[in-house]
């Protein structure tokens, strides 16, 4: 073996592990693609700030907003590989969007580097209280007996709220027509003035008109009962095994960051998630903890791409 001629790399692996252990050495940007105040901006302004005062350095939240999220996650995909531009990822920008555009801007895996799963949080499915719906086998019925005329309100095509009743609609094989709305908050005021029958969405967002009674609770949309409103059955127990969508926000940086960099935010992100300070945050969110690593997230990430992307393909939504 010839030392000299391996001089290069050696000094090439030794300088990436010197930057590793003293990154950052300035300010990070943790992009967001939506605007501020919405789920994925206050869950970035929370790590940012754990991040930020945990390694001594700013974190930055910037927003860019545009093509259902893209536009910021792009920011990412093409920064360069040093771990100091970060973006919170969701179902939507991560496993959704990118396959509705016929030239997307970004590959949802190849180009980021996974750091972790922050928090996850399943859909509450709601109706109005006029509807005779108490039950997920209510509705199927009701869809079945009259195939094309039970309406279901969106927060746009490709959203959560969407992507969840698509695939009620496949695993139930039922026909149920979807109004598509800008935004949740549109779709909420529509619900509850009666003018569509059922919307499914964040548990922390309708909570709150269940408990008045100005909507009614039929199920969540997780693998499991929520932690904030265990009184709901999980679609799957409801009669469709192996239904699952949660709404989630994920850490991610360019690929090509080098896994001591990656493995410093993990740690950090970690340690900042496991502070009760921290927990009580996110759950007035109405979101869970996750905290995966980074191998994990990715494992997590491949399959919803594999999941929604089919879905989108199925359903031919289009974006552009």
């Amino acid at each position: 073996m010839n030392i000299i001629k391996c001089l290069p790399c050696i000094l090439a692996v030794a300088s990436v592990s010197a930057l590793a252990q003293q990154y950052p050495v300035k300010s990070v940007r943790v992009i967001v693609g939506f605007t501020a105040g919405g789920p994925s901006d206050i869950v970035a302004r929370i790590v940012a700030s754990q991040l930020g005062e945990r390694m001594g350095r700013q974190f930055v939240v910037e927003n860019r907003v545009g093509a259902t999220g893209m536009i910021g996650a792009e920011a990412v995909a093409k920064a360069p590989p040093d771990g100091y531009a970060l973006y919170i990822a969701s179902q939507t920008t991560h496993a959704v969007a990118p396959y509705m555009y016929s030239k997307p801007l970004y590959d949802p895996v190849k180009d980021f580097a996974t750091v972790s799963l922050v928090a996850h949080n399943p859909l509450l499915m709601t109706v109005h209280p006029s509807m005779n719906v108490k039950t997920v086998k209510d509705l199927i019925a009701l869809a079945k007996a009259q195939p094309g005329a039970v309406n279901f309100a969106t927060g746009g095509i490709g959203s959560s709220p969407h992507m969840s009743m698509e695939l009620l609609k496949s695993m139930a094989k039922i026909d149920m027509v979807p109004i598509h709305y800008k935004g949740d908050g549109a779709a909420v005021i529509d619900l509850i003035g009666g003018q569509v029958p059922i919307f499914s969405a964040s548990i922390a967002g309708l909570l709150q008109y269940v408990k008045t009674g100005k909507l009614r609770g039929v199920a969540v949309t997780g693998s499991k009962r929520s932690v904030i409103a265990p009184e709901f059955p999980t679609i799957a127990e409801s009669g469709l095994p192996g239904f699952e969508v949660v709404t989630w926000f994920g850490l991610l940086t360019t690929a090509g960051v080098p896994a001591d960099v990656i493995n410093r935010l993990y740690g950090e992100l970690s340690q900042s998630l496991a502070q009760a300070a921290v927990k009580e945050q996110i759950t007035k969110l109405g979101l869970e903890i996750v905290g995966s690593s980074p191998d994990q997230y990715a494992t997590f990430l491949r399959s919803e791409n594999v999941k929604w992307g089919n879905m989108v393909r199925q359903l031919k939504l289009k974006a552009d």
